[in-house]
């Protein structure tokens, strides 16, 4: 068996990106900054009343706190997806789904 040639030093970046990508798990892990980022892409009242849940492939779990504002984020769904989505080049997320808080 070879030895890999050794290229040098590289910072941890690079080698945690390589390694995301050789296991296919580049796209997942880019796809859950959307749930730091939530408050800040769909705005202050939006977020009073959500809290991100999960990210299964490429569809976000949401969280509401109430039935009503559950049925208006429906209709909202669409411009909500666009503001996940700005400014990402990939790996976006392609569906949203809204459950009602049990608490």
């Amino acid at each position: 068996m070879a030895v890999a040639e050794r290229k040098g030093p590289q910072k941890v970046g690079e080698i945690l990106e390589d390694l995301l990508k050789k296991k296919r798990l580049r796209e997942p892990v880019l796809r859950m900054e959307v749930l730091d980022e939530w408050d800040g892409r769909v705005g202050e009242s939006i977020a009073r009343v959500t809290r991100p849940l999960a990210v299964r492939e490429a569809t976000l779990m949401v969280e509401v706190k109430s039935s009503a504002w559950l049925m208006e984020l429906d209709f909202m769904k669409g411009e909500i997806l666009r503001r996940v989505n700005e400014g990402r080049e990939e790996a976006l997320i392609e569906k949203i789904v809204f459950v009602l808080s049990e608490h």
